[in-house]
């Protein structure tokens, strides 16, 4: 307001005098009715407790996950290839790990876990700006929160052990550099967006933040039978279909050379899945405790089933049998971990059993398909068994651990009843399917154009661990 320069000295003093009387008392009025509101906001506002025993359960998590891909993961896969390809295998996987350590911290948890939409996040936290030993993530419990770093490490374990599963897909004749650049595109533009689409959510403190389109279907995935095991499952289908049979396939022996490997590989396998399955809780509670009972029943399950199986239409039961069979409970059992009871998981258990041998002794001759490593027939097959068998184990009526609000104790009614919850599975098994399959076939092509996907014939007859890395695994004495 401009001051009318006739006035005397002495008025225009009063007037702004006045004048600042008014606004003071203005200023003090809507400090008066912002109180409430603000008040109301700091109410509002969560007050995050961090929990120690939940901080160091998750980073105990985070190493039994790291041993689940090295190096259990990785002796898995080595004793089931061929001598001289054990040494690239290795390689492969230990290459793996420590790339998408990187790319994770670069701009992978920020496309995964930060604010964008149904499909990616956005850049905001590429990296790791804006987390720092002060930043916090908020586990399932309204209020309850951990240091943002364990979150970050925890989530980038999964994300190293996905890529790597689909390596046993095309096991034995890929190039190196081949692998290497579809790790980089895959994780970007394929696993980035399904852990998006599944697991990222305002958290309990803040429902009306945006969610990832699978989560918004109301699907449920505990430890990621969607976002690891089919996405690396179908994956790998692709690839085996699109790099196309090794030489000799069905013509040499292509036996695994070392079942002992194999065996300690799937041992270390079960012991990591602890972390995998219990930890994805993020809190060390009683869910925690039921992930851990059920990873340890529905594995023994299906380990007993498919000796029991092997015996009986072979005659003789298998290491072999008895590790896959560990392996798809394992598979089945990570989706339903903290949702199923522990008789559902033995259930789930069992029926997997059934289902992937039929997909490995059957639908792969029939169709005849080089998965080298049954990736395909356990990891995708296994992860759409314990997808749907989730959305139905889930239920009170049946021992689960519900969700949202099941009114009823009737195995088919409640606010979340089965049919609703089987339905929402179902689009989400579909959306990964989709994504992944399509996905991972574009990137495929990409790669043959830029480095070429398959090693010469002459490589694989000679054996990758010799013409990609220089070094035998054995040496003649």
């Amino acid at each position: 307001m401009k001051i009318p320069t006739s006035l005397t000295s002495a008025a225009r003093s009063t007037l702004l005098g006045s004048l600042a009387l008014t606004a003071f008392g203005s200023l003090a009025a809507f400090a008066q009715e912002a109180a409430p509101a603000a008040a109301e906001a700091a109410a509002a506002a969560p007050a995050f407790t961090v929990d120690k025993g939940d901080t160091t359960w998750m980073m105990l998590s985070t190493v039994l996950v790291l041993l689940m891909t090295i190096p259990g993961l990785a002796l898995f896969y080595g004793g089931l290839v061929r001598s001289k390809n054990m040494l690239s295998v290795l390689m492969q996987v230990f290459t793996i790990t420590a790339l998408v350590m990187l790319i994770w911290v670069f701009y992978g948890y920020s496309l995964a876990f930060t604010p964008g939409n149904a499909f990616f996040g956005g850049l905001s936290k590429a990296f790791l700006a804006g987390v720092d030993v002060t930043t916090l993530s908020e586990t399932f419990t309204k209020g309850v929160a951990i240091p943002e770093l364990v979150f970050v490490v925890f989530q980038m374990t999964f994300a190293c052990i996905t890529p790597a599963l689909i390596i046993g897909a095309f096991a034995e004749r890929v190039k190196f550099s081949a692998v290497v650049l579809f790790v980089i595109l895959w994780v970007t533009f394929v696993y980035f967006p399904i852990a998006h689409m599944v697991w990222f959510w305002g958290g309990p403190s803040a429902y009306s933040d945006p969610s990832g389109l699978i989560f918004s279907f109301g699907a449920i995935d505990f430890a990621g039978g969607t976002v690891v095991h089919i996405n690396a499952g179908i994956a790998g289908l692709v690839g085996a279909l699109m790099v196309g049979k090794r030489v000799g396939y069905k013509k040499d022996i292509m036996a695994p050379h070392s079942m002992t490997m194999t065996m300690i590989g799937a041992s270390l396998l079960w012991v990591g899945w602890f972390g995998f399955n219990a930890g994805s809780n993020l809190e060390a509670n009683a869910y925690a405790v039921l992930a851990m009972v059920n990873t340890f029943l529905a594995t023994a399950a299906a380990t007993v089933v498919w000796i029991l199986l092997e015996s009986f239409l072979r005659g003789k039961a298998s290491m072999l049998g008895a590790a896959s069979g560990a392996v798809a409970g394992l598979v089945a059992v990570t989706p339903a971990a903290g949702f199923a009871g522990p008789m559902g998981a033995i259930v789930l258990g069992a029926v997997v059993t059934f289902v992937c041998y039929f997909f490995v002794a059957v639908v792969k001759n029939k169709f005849d398909y080089d998965d080298s490593l049954d990736v395909f027939g356990i990891h995708c097959v296994g992860g759409i068994i314990g997808a749907l068998g989730t959305g139905i184990l889930v239920n009170p009526a049946l021992g689960g651990a519900g969700i949202v609000d099941y009114s009823t104790a009737d195995f088919a009614a409640g606010y979340a009843g089965t049919a609703t919850q089987l339905w929402a599975q179902f689009k989400g098994v579909a959306v990964t399917l989709l994504w992944s399959g399509i996905g991972s076939a574009i990137l495929y092509k990409i790669v043959d154009l830029i480095v070429g996907l398959r090693a010469t014939p002459e490589s694989e007859r000679e054996g990758l661990d010799l013409t990609s890395h220089g070094e035998a695994a054995y040496h003649a004495s």
